[in-house]
């Protein structure tokens, strides 16, 4: 996207059938464009009640204006958003009568943009929109929302703000040693090693934020026709996989997410594993899927009948290290003779139980505290900064020549700068706005 400032314009609704859609104008043009097609005189700072008109003064739609003056809006230009009827037809033909004006459409993230631009939020608060956005679990929402609200921000803000005092006090010394004595190595090795400890904080649950993000990961795993497909859908609470008494009827691994106590937890339901020589082509495909899915899933849930067997002994050598509950399905046909979880997803038996059990292990995998949510980008620029700061401590331990570390310090600090904005190229800027829709 091009760092022009004309104004644009927008639906940030969804295009569906509702009660209300919003178009949103943005730029020094708005108020002007707005007034040329609404039925009354804009007032600023109040709720404008009117009509739109077209070229022929025909009214398009009954609808609320709400004028925002710049920098008090959301992207720092006069904003207005106009609320009418929400019919697709109705939005199209107000947006279609705006960009008539001069107005041109809105890339995506455009307006998220601005307001990063015009230094209305930092990039790590412009990241969280997104992440505020696309939230499939009340978890996650919530910790996009304290990064919105510049939780992280200011927690990069005051990592800084120590840093480039040290990092002043450095060459300050070096340009002018006469005047300016030198800053104590032990010193500087007692900042950074303060710092490192603050960013390894920050990072200590970078993978529980992913889990939050993006979900925990739980295969069924299983011989064929032990069940997994059955409580593959009772867990989902609908009808997803195929289920016949056939041995081999799931060939492929299939993929669906829940929310579970405000997490999400994707299930995947597994092809049954036996023995290679009994199975044809495909089977042997889909058990190679299964098996890779042991592997790259946080929780195995280990499904049998009757009893285990050789089978069984060799997936829980393959799930060594993962979190694991072993379960005995079918409870309502079979004897419960053990002490394993036992279920029936045919009359729901269990189930409950065993949502309880993947509850304890997410408590485990995300502790409640993971206040500093961070994203991947996020997650490489936090260590490219510590392991700079180490630089500096392992430089620091050797010589006392400060302008030997100095370069270092520096690149710690630009490391977190590109976290909040400071410093950013235009291929990062592009990457993350281009993730938006357009409307946002």
């Amino acid at each position: 996207m091009e760092n022009n400032f004309d104004t644009i314009v927008a639906i940030i609704t969804p295009l569906a059938q509702g009660a209300v859609g919003i178009i949103r104008i943005s730029g020094d043009k708005s108020f002007d464009i707005a007034q040329q097609i609404f039925s009354k005189k804009i007032k600023p700072k109040m709720i404008n009640y009117g009509h739109i008109l077209d070229e022929n003064d025909q009214t398009l739609d009954e609808v609320i204006l709400l004028p925002f003056v710049a920098p008090h809006s959301y992207t720092g230009e006069d904003v207005i958003e106009i609320q009418t009827h929400g019919s697709s037809a109705v939005l199209n033909a107000v947006l279609e009568l705006i960009l008539s004006k001069g107005a041109r459409l809105a890339q995506r993230g455009e307006y998220t943009k601005r307001a990063f631009l015009n230094h209305r939020i930092d990039l790590s608060q412009a990241e969280a929109v997104l992440d505020v956005i696309q939230a499939k679990s009340t978890k996650s929402a919530q910790n996009a929302l304290s990064n919105l609200g510049g939780y992280l921000k200011n927690k990069i803000e005051n990592l800084k703000k120590d840093l480039i005092e040290l990092y002043s006090k450095i060459i300050a010394s070096i340009d002018f040693p006469e005047d300016v004595a030198e800053v104590d190595v032990n010193y500087i090795v007692s900042i950074c090693n303060d710092k490192i400890q603050e960013i390894e904080n920050i990072l200590s649950n970078s993978k529980s934020h992913d889990f939050i993000r993006d979900g925990i990961s739980a295969c069924l795993i299983g011989r064929p026709n032990v069940g997994k497909s059955s409580l593959f859908n009772a867990l989902l609470n609908y009808t997803r996989a195929i289920v016949t008494e056939i041995e081999g009827t799931t060939r492929d691994t299939i993929k669906e997410t829940i929310n579970l106590n405000g997490y999400l937890i994707n299930f995947i339901d597994t092809a049954g594993i036996r023995d290679k020589n009994q199975a044809d082509l495909v089977e042997k495909i889909g058990i190679d899927n299964s098996i890779e899915a042991i592997k790259n899933s946080e929780i195995v849930l280990f499904l049998y009948e009757n009893s285990k067997n050789e089978i069984e002994s060799q997936l829980i050598e393959l799930a060594k290290g993962k979190n694991s509950l072993f379960i005995k399905t079918k409870c309502d046909i079979t004897p419960n003779t053990t002490d394993d979880l036992e279920i029936s997803s045919k009359t729901g038996f269990g189930i409950d139980t065993l949502k309880n059990e993947i509850s304890k292990i997410i408590a485990n995998l995300i502790p409640n505290d993971t206040k500093y949510t961070t994203n991947k980008r996020q997650q490489t620029c936090l260590l490219r900064a510590k392991e700079a700061l180490q630089n500096v401590v392992e430089t620091a331990n050797m010589t006392e020549l400060a302008d030997l570390f100095a370069q270092d310090l520096k690149q710690s600090i630009l490391a977190l700068d590109e976290i909040t904005g400071e410093v950013l190229t235009d291929s990062i800027l592009e990457n993350i706005f281009d993730n938006f829709c357009i409307g946002k």
